[in-house]
């Protein structure tokens, strides 16, 4: 991290959509900008509208902007752990350099050799969260450079999610005009502000009650364990309102935050208010207890569902307890309900940010700080993840890495899997590659007319031996490592009378060249 630097976090709600611009200037972060839109086209924490989702993330950028005087081109996006799966993953390598110094190329390479494995075509990665190096069979290293050692070996967590949801997140940030710095994972951003150093070290319970689910997360040993999404949240609330009340859900949402409380016991039958009904001129009066009896009954059940997933795993006397934050979470009473279901060891957190002070901006916020506390080998990891991501796109051919025993001489011939590509698609548009037909005359050949497999099917006296093959071809090794110019017409027709000579022939001038 710099000295000085703008960060901005993207997070995308079913209820709102919320831009935090931060300035993270000698170790500390201040906010200086806010966004918060409605959200449109989001259904319970996934994007179902991806025009209306854009249109949303573009008016909360502009709010942000305004508030906080700076253009936005990259943001820190958040990723629901809907559906997320934790895996172990093992890499190891040797180390490259000659006094057996640990670099950051090392640990680049191992963190590769630990995400070689296979993911479900339907799954995509998010992130590898590195635990611990191993150094010629030391353990419990975080960070091994500048550390002697033979062998490097690291244990990591690999996160992957649904592609869908991915995919349709970066689809919607791309098309509203931004660039993706980093992938957040909701629970990871909400513990980088809510919890303590000791109560990421010892283990607690994140419950993140948004508008269309409520998740909850173990952080334990300062990593991300194990979360649980519940499919409800508080627009069910609101919905169960509306539709006992016979009432709009604007109105039902604003009788929810003017009159609503979370424990019924605790409300009076005495206490009353008014309702405007559909198909009634006149208000109707509706007394503080039954609608607190409404909002019990939705938010005992989300908590029923948390508890009985927790208690399987074993993970409700954890040490640091419980942990309520997001919209919900605001509502009066639901402290006190928690306390019912998780014990007495349940507090709630709310940002100290000027401007800020709701739950609802604990995720946006946790994410700029997520981003700001990395540390180099986290970014490593991550950096290795984006370029993998670049280098490697699905609908593009990979080509095999290279060797010591595809090096000439000593020339060191190293590229990277993108550079390959676009090499190979250079040398091939241009070349013109020629081709004889049948009538006596000489045509370009371009690879958009002719297949590979209509060359080979042309008689031989028509068959170039100078042509590079191109890259979903069985043999294509030579077209990496040199170029040839087309032969001419007369070098064409020698070639076509003796084709084993004209072959011996370029080869003999190929390394004649490549040796002057």
């Amino acid at each position: 991290m710099r000295n000085q630097e703008i960060m901005v976090s993207l997070d995308i709600g079913t209820t709102s959509i919320k831009v935090v611009v931060a300035e993270y200037m000698n170790g500390h972060v201040n906010i200086i900008g806010v966004g918060n839109e409605k959200s449109r086209g989001i259904s319970r924490g996934v994007i179902v509208d991806i025009d209306e989702t854009v249109l949303s993330i573009q008016r909360a950028i502009e709010q942000a902007e305004r508030k906080a005087s700076v253009r936005i081109n990259d943001v820190v996006v958040g990723i629901p752990s809907n559906k997320l799966a934790i895996d172990d993953c093992h890499g190891m390598i040797a180390v490259a350099s000659e006094n057996r110094e640990i670099t950051a190329k090392d640990v680049d390479n191992v963190i590769s050799a630990a995400k070689v494995r296979s993911v479900s075509p339907e799954r995509e990665v998010i992130a590898i969260l590195p635990e611990e190096f191993i150094v010629d069979g030391f353990s419990g290293i975080r960070d091994p450079r500048g550390m002697i050692g033979v062998r490097l070996e690291l244990y990591a967590r690999l996160l992957t999610g649904p592609r869908t949801i991915i995919h349709n997140i970066r689809r919607c940030v791309e098309r509203a005009g931004l660039q993706i710095s980093e992938f957040v994972l909701h629970p990871q951003a909400i513990a980088s502000v809510a919890l303590s150093e000791d109560e990421c070290e010892f283990g607690t319970v994140l419950i993140d009650m948004g508008g269309g689910q409520t998740s909850a997360s173990i952080i334990y040993d300062k990593q991300l364990k194990y979360s649980f999404v519940d499919q409800e949240g508080g627009d069910y609330v609101t919905k169960d309102i509306s539709l006992i009340l016979n009432t709009s859900l604007e109105s039902a949402e604003r009788i929810k935050r003017e009159y609503g409380y979370a424990v019924s016991s605790a409300t009076s039958p005495e206490e009353y208010f008014p309702v405007e009904t559909v198909g009634r001129k006149e208000p109707v009066r509706v007394d503080e207890r039954y609608l607190s009896e409404i909002i019990e009954a939705r938010l005992v059940q989300i908590f029923e569902t948390i508890k009985e997933d927790l208690t399987a795993v074993d993970a409700m006397d954890l040490p640091g307890g419980f942990v309520l934050t997001g919209g919900a979470s605001s509502l009066p009473g639901v402290l006190e309900l928690a306390k019912k279901y998780f014990g007495q060891n349940v507090r709630l957190y709310i940002p100290e940010q000027m401007g800020m002070r709701n739950p609802i901006y604990t995720t946006s916020l946790g994410m700029v700080q997520y981003v700001s506390q990395l540390d180099d080998v986290h970014r490593i990891a991550q950096a290795t993840f984006r370029s993998k991501q670049i280098a490697t796109p699905s609908n593009q051919n990979s080509y095999p890495s290279m060797t010591n025993d595809d090096r000439y001489g000593q020339e060191d011939f190293s590229f990277e899997r993108e550079s390959l590509a676009q090499k190979d698609i250079r040398d091939q548009n241009r070349q013109a590659q020629i081709r004889k037909d049948r009538s006596g005359q000489i045509t370009p050949y371009s690879g958009s007319e002719y297949s590979s497999k209509q060359m080979r099917r042309a008689d031989s006296d028509y068959y170039q031996f100078d042509h590079a093959p191109s890259a979903d071809e069985e043999h294509f090794e030579d077209a990496m490592y040199y170029s040839q110019e087309p032969l001419s017409y007369s070098q064409e027709m020698k070639a076509s009378k003796n084709p084993a000579g004209g072959l011996i022939e370029q080869i003999r001038s190929f390394f004649q060249t490549f040796f002057d």
